[in-house]
């Protein structure tokens, strides 16, 4: 199956020790989202990803075996956390995290977002996009 991370798990050695049968396949843009830092439950923001016209998000798709999805749903506490959701790429069906339930946007922690950094390091993909969202959390929390 494939899967579409735009958080920690872009991360290579993280998901290489998570999933021990995913392969990367290339990074990717997921049009009409945007990358915001939520929580309902703890004090600091997780990765996720919010409707929104004319925005994307970058991140990239993984293939993963059904074992890796069980450890997926298991570290992305599914379904009480994060629900799925699907979208099409060349007529394969690709699966992504996204919390649905009710949020507020939290600041994420520096060892979570240093995850982020090197996952969209490994990547390829341009950090400067990450800082600009963390620095747009930090003015509208003030």
């Amino acid at each position: 199956m494939l899967y579409f991370a735009y958080g920690s798990n872009l991360n290579h050695e993280q998901m290489q020790e998570r999933c021990k049968d995913s392969q990367y396949i290339k990074f990717f843009f997921l049009d009409d989202y945007k990358l915001f830092f939520c929580a309902f439950s703890s004090g600091y923001g997780v990765a996720n990803i919010v409707k929104k016209l004319g925005s994307n998000v970058p991140g990239c798709i993984w293939e993963i075996s059904e074992r890796d999805e069980k450890a997926l749903d298991y570290y992305e506490r599914f379904p009480k956390k994060y629900s799925k959701d699907f979208f099409k790429l060349d007529g394969e069906k690709v699966m992504f995290y996204i919390i649905k339930k009710k949020f507020s946007i939290q600041l994420p922690i520096k060892q979570y977002s240093d995850l982020i950094f090197q996952g969209y390091k490994d990547c390829n993909l341009d950090r400067e996009y990450l800082r600009k969202r963390i620095r747009d959390h930090k003015i509208e929390k003030q």
